[in-house]
């Protein structure tokens, strides 16, 4: 696990190329994601898997199997962090769970009122465009 977060730098994560690699094995990843995101070891492992999610769906993922795993992703839609907040948000962008509205809406206004600190870029970019998607 390698993650490289925001800086001063850069305004986003990167990842090792075995995140990729993962990604590309598609469904075959969703139990190890699923066991991962319901007892994850850190910070880093939520936001690997929360990034091959998105990847997974960019590459054609059938979002009803990503909706499956909603009680696992749910855990993560009180989180404070920035950049699991950013990936989850893309998720839910893509595969628009019905629950995940609310949780969106919730983040937005928590992040309003009292901002992510040290945050090198701005979650609500991404949080309002999933709002934005829910109610196009």
């Amino acid at each position: 696990m390698t993650v490289s977060y925001p800086n001063q730098y850069q305004n986003y994560c990167s990842f090792s190329i075995n995140v990729y690699d993962r990604a590309k094995q598609g469904e075959k990843q969703l139990p190890i994601i699923k066991t991962e995101l319901s007892n994850p070891k850190n910070e880093d492992q939520v936001v690997e898997d929360l990034y091959i999610l998105n990847l997974m769906l960019d590459d054609g993922l059938d979002k009803q199997k990503v909706t499956d795993i909603y009680p696992e992703l749910s855990k993560y839609n009180d989180t404070k962090s920035p950049n699991i907040q950013t990936f989850l948000a893309g998720i839910y962008r893509k595969t628009k769970i019905p629950d995940g509205f609310g949780p969106l809406v919730k983040m937005l206004i928590q992040d309003s009122i009292n901002p992510p600190m040290n945050a090198n870029f701005d979650p609500t970019e991404e949080i309002g465009g999933a709002i934005l998607d829910y109610l196009a």
